[in-house]
């Protein structure tokens, strides 16, 4: 007689997730260094607190 094959494996969906990854690397033109972004954020964070405690007389309000 014919055996029939057995199917003993168990299968599971991909772990993809549904998301979806592009290997294509995109390069942008401006780039900025992270010490620059750095001292930018600390100029603002002096400038506010400058402007906090002498804005008004800086504006003439």
């Amino acid at each position: 007689m014919f055996k029939m094959a057995r199917n003993d494996k168990i299968n599971l969906p991909s772990s993809g997730g549904g998301l979806i990854r592009y290997f294509d690397e995109y390069k942008s033109r401006i780039s900025f260094k992270p010490g620059h972004v750095i001292i930018l954020v600390v100029i603002i964070i002096i400038m506010e607190i400058i402007l906090h405690t002498w804005g008004n007389s800086f504006l003439g309000l």
